[in-house]
């Protein structure tokens, strides 16, 4: 009966395949968010191509989670299986939300240090994306994808750091004569975002490693 059963269900999903295309998502909405940060391409077509590139990435999130359900052989354990897509979604999310504070609050441009955040951003998700396809043999990959998941977290502490600078000069700029302190609370709020997509991609690194050491 046992025999039967296991003939009825999946014996593998190609979750490799939705990890690879979430992540061309992912990169899709980090390069529209950089064009946006330096000014490349015009603000609302950038907003837009984030908004449908995080769309599809919540269809590829959903396509997991129904596959992962109904597969009995899964490449990784379940939980190690949603944790990562998981958390290569909060990336794009992240990405979207700050797009949405950029129109909300019309933001005209990037200061500086925002900017060299969205490159970092990009940066990063190039990094996953060659990741992800690695993922298909951990075992021989392991050491590259070790250094990879170096390099993200490398890039997330430079964000910290441009994070608190860009704050403090828009603080410094808000106390000051003529300051507005309005424009102080949109900074911090589209700040609040960009460090979230950091934060999350180095999230996504520590999921990558959790895989290694399971697997390498």
């Amino acid at each position: 009966m046992f025999a039967w059963f296991q003939r009825l269900l999946p014996k593998s999903g190609d979750f490799f395949s939705m990890f690879e295309r979430h992540g061309a998502s992912i990169l899709v909405a980090a390069e529209a968010l950089d064009a946006m940060a330096r000014g490349a391409k015009e603000k609302d077509e950038c907003v837009r191509i984030i908004r449908e590139a995080e769309l599809a990435a919540d269809e590829v999130v959903r396509e997991v989670l129904h596959v992962v359900r109904q597969t009995f052989l899964t490449p990784f354990d379940r939980s190690a299986i949603t944790a990562l897509i998981g958390t290569m979604d909060d990336t794009i999310d992240e990405m979207n939300k700050a797009a949405t504070a950029v129109e909300v609050y019309d933001v005209a441009g990037f200061d500086p240090h925002m900017a060299q955040i969205a490159a970092i951003v990009l940066e990063a998700c190039k990094l996953i994306v060659e990741a992800l396809p690695l993922l298909r043999e951990v075992n021989r990959n392991g050491h590259r994808l070790h250094v990879l998941t170096g390099q993200l977290v490398a890039l997330e502490g430079k964000v910290d750091l441009l994070h608190e600078a860009g704050l403090k000069t828009h603080f410094q700029v808000a106390r000051g004569k003529g300051g507005n302190a309005l424009d102080f609370l949109v900074a911090r709020e589209l700040y609040k975002h960009l460090e979230r997509i950091a934060d999350a991609f180095e999230d996504v690194a520590n999921e990558i490693d959790s895989l290694v050491i399971d697997h390498a």
